[in-house]
């Protein structure tokens, strides 16, 4: 999972991060084994992965009951739809939980992505920011 989140951060994520380290390490400092274990270990926290035989193809997580938090993709397995088989999966988690509304932050990398899977931007955003979106369930 750490590798996952950690190469599509890097590798895919540059109309946010510019390719700039110091944003990189930002971002990826908590996506670390260690990282990924006390997401895992964090009450409300529910990660989720599509996996293809033993290879991890992207990796979700809701926290707080409806807010998706984090959705990657390998990006060698890109456009394949595991993103989207995986966001479709939280939503489902999100509604089956009693929520009428499943919300993120989209990265500005993702931002297209979201819109066209019937999601709402709910505020301004701003590409280093972010593009808070909502979607009813």
């Amino acid at each position: 999972m750490s590798r996952v989140l950690t190469a599509s951060i890097v590798e895919l994520c540059s109309p946010d991060h510019h390719d700039d380290p110091e944003i990189i390490a930002g971002w990826t400092r908590n996506k670390s084994e260690a990282g990924v274990r006390a997401m895992l270990a964090t009450p409300g926290n529910l990660l989720l992965v599509a996996v293809e035989g033993d290879t991890v193809l992207a990796v979700g997580c809701i926290m707080g009951g409806n807010r998706i938090g984090l959705n990657y993709v390998d990006p060698a397995h890109r456009f394949r739809g595991a993103s989207s088989a995986l966001l479709v999966e939280m939503e489902r988690r999100v509604r089956d939980a009693g929520y009428g509304e499943v919300v993120l932050e989209s990265t500005a990398t993702a931002r297209a992505f979201y819109l066209a899977r019937g999601w709402q931007e709910t505020g301004a955003g701003a590409p280093r920011a972010g593009y808070p979106m909502r979607k009813l369930l």
